[in-house]
């Protein structure tokens, strides 16, 4: 018998969806908005009874300003706006109803969710479980190896290896050098001015990575892309800001808090816990049961 999937969810993509998706009528007692956490709510909900899960870790971002990436290069994600406290409060509030739910949840203050989910994605993998990464965050497909996929859950769009080379044009281990080349404008990350998916995709064709362009750069300008020899100088000049979006565009695989208590295997609902919560949440008896029922 094969082991079962290991679900890893980017907690963030879900709750942020569900803040722009549901009615803004949803308060609690206290006037505050509600609805970012009761959509979350039901997307966990959603996902347990499509897969009957036995294992399953939900990341969180605990902050954007003291991560690893900002201390490299502070304009990282510096063109989002910053949550509003209407939104701030709900992580909180999500995070305790996927923990009530028997969830184990991770946040770090110097590592991303991404990071997360790469550590466990990295032993879960080595313990023989295939890993499926819940979320709709294109960085997270370098993660995907043979067995495994990336899942954009409310598009239902899942994506093996070979999904992700046909929708991208690169291999999952190319997706960081890929955007380090690109730029990522989601996450600030300027990449190589001039360099865009086609020369891309062309060089970590021929090259393999990025490493393998800068060591052998005077091959470029033999290859069949169009203004190949000025991509060997945009490639030449801007090296340094190449370089330094790898750094960004990598993720991390030794993240502390999913090293230290990896076990993701899911436990008993709390229902105490989640009645107070969803007291508190001023929720109704429909979620309740479905949770509990999940």
């Amino acid at each position: 018998m094969s082991n079962p999937p290991v679900y890893l969810v980017d907690a963030s993509v879900y709750i942020f969806r569900a803040w722009f998706s549901m009615p803004d009528e949803f308060l609690n007692p206290a006037g505050q908005p509600t609805n970012a956490v009761y959509g979350f709510s039901g997307f966990l909900c959603s996902l347990l009874e499509q897969t009957n899960a036995s294992h399953v870790g939900v990341a969180f971002d605990e902050s954007l300003t003291t991560n690893y990436r900002t201390a490299i290069y502070p304009d990282y994600k510096a063109n989002r706006d910053p949550a509003p406290e209407e939104l701030k409060r709900q992580f909180a509030w999500a995070r305790g109803v996927a923990e009530a739910m028997g969830l184990k949840c991770y946040a770090d203050p110097e590592y991303e969710a991404d990071d997360i989910i790469g550590t466990l994605s990295e032993h879960w993998r080595g313990q023989g479980h295939p890993v499926c990464v819940v979320t709709s965050d294109k960085d997270l497909t370098q993660l995907v190896r043979e067995g495994d996929y990336w899942w954009d859950f409310s598009r239902n769009q899942k994506l093996s290896p070979a999904g992700i080379k046909d929708k991208f044009g690169v291999t999952p281990e190319q997706i960081a050098d890929y955007l380090a080349l690109v730029g990522d404008s989601v996450d600030n990350i300027p990449g190589v001015p001039g360099v865009g998916p086609k020369s891309a995709t062309a060089l970590l064709e021929h090259f393999g990575n990025l490493d393998s362009i800068f060591e052998r750069l005077a091959e470029v300008e033999h290859l069949s892309v169009r203004g190949a020899k000025s991509l060997m100088k945009k490639l030449n000049d801007h090296r340094d800001a190449a370089e330094l979006a790898r750094s960004l565009t990598g993720i991390h695989l030794q993240v502390p808090c999913a090293l230290e208590e990896p076990d993701i295997l899911r436990s008993d609902t709390d229902e105490a816990a989640l009645h107070q919560l969803f007291d508190q949440l001023a929720f109704g008896n429909m979620l309740r049961q479905r949770i509990l029922q999940s």
